[in-house]
């Protein structure tokens, strides 16, 4: 496999979005399972928002191997356990020996052209009766110059992904999450027109905005948002 270099810069920016994590961190933990697979790790900040999950075992991977160093030094100093094990690799390198409860995209199916036959092969890595989390950014007509520069190919609606569930699957929970951060984002879109976010403007949308969409999105029934939660669960053989 070539070697894989990925093109963005934003993971250290938003790793301190504390709020925000807590957030999804909430609404995925009912659904996630003993097995884990996590898919783009990244520098292991959805390892660490998810540390008090129980588990049998958790895989991480990821195909740049700069970026599972840094996970590796995150295992070091204690910030993840030390039973994950970390994989350079993409799914499609991953044998199949075992199998899987859960299996993560966390912002993570945005980078990946061929979002159908990636999920296609996850499903293939599934327990009957499990499950593939994914937590995207929504609405295609926020796209910007921010989500090209860090190789985003798309951002999701509900239809969208509905459309790619793979064939023994079935969308078991589907949500918008955000909605404060959609007025944020659709406001910088038509007006400000900025392309990286401040670490500074990340801090005020996780300490002030975030907290907000959490009272806001129940009254709005989960219809508006700037992020989409997903969750599709395999059929059981009968």
């Amino acid at each position: 496999m070539k070697e894989f270099k990925y093109c963005g810069e934003e993971l250290d920016v938003f790793e301190g979005a504390i709020n925000w994590k807590d957030y999804w961190v909430r609404k995925i933990q009912p659904f996630v399972g003993r097995k884990i697979l996590e898919i783009g790790a990244g520098i292991g900040a959805t390892t660490v928002a998810l540390k008090d999950v129980t588990y049998d075992y958790w895989v991480s991977i990821e195909p740049d191997i700069s970026l599972c160093e840094k996970i590796e030094q995150k295992k070091s100093k204690g910030e993840i356990k030390d039973d994950v094990e970390v994989k350079t690799c993409a799914i499609a390198q991953l044998d199949n020996v075992r199998k899987f409860d859960t299996i993560l995209y966390i912002d993570v199916l945005e980078h990946i052209e061929n979002d159908i036959e990636e999920l296609k092969i996850a499903s293939g890595l599934l327990n009957d009766g499990g499950k593939i989390i994914v937590l995207s950014p929504a609405h295609n007509f926020l796209f910007s110059e921010f989500d090209r520069k860090i190789g985003h190919y798309r951002r999701y609606n509900k239809s969208q992904l509905i459309e790619v569930v793979p064939p023994r699957m079935k969308m078991k929970h589907i949500q918008y999450m955000d909605s404060v951060g959609l007025c944020a984002s659709l406001a910088n879109k038509l007006i400000l027109k900025q392309s990286d976010p401040t670490r500074a403007q990340i801090a005020f949308w996780d300490k002030t905005m975030v907290p907000l969409s959490r009272v806001l999105d129940p009254i709005f029934l989960n219809r508006v948002g700037k992020s989409i939660l997903a969750v599709l669960q395999k059929e059981t053989n009968q």
